[in-house]
């Protein structure tokens, strides 16, 4: 998925951080988990990297709110992505 197309879902389900959503990737088992902002989002996003917490760290980041907890993905090996 481009950069604009996973912008373009984010937006339109925008909701609180405990709204969940599943990527399923091209070559790779999906995950579920948040979508999250921090101070490199912008530059993250230019270049269709996008920051996530995996649901087996959600509770600790919800707490915490410590980016460690995420990892990094690239939107291009996004094949969908969808809510829950």
């Amino acid at each position: 998925m481009n950069t604009e197309e996973i912008q373009k879902f984010l937006q339109s389900n925008k909701l609180p951080d405990s709204k969940t959503f599943k990527i399923t990737f091209k070559k790779r088992n999906p995950l579920s988990g948040i979508f999250i902002d921090c101070k490199d989002s912008d530059d993250l996003q230019s270049k269709n990297l996008w920051r996530f917490v995996t649901m087996a760290n959600f509770e600790e980041w919800k707490s915490s709110k410590d980016i460690n907890l995420s990892r990094i993905y690239s939107g291009s090996d996004f094949a969908k992505i969808s809510i829950g």
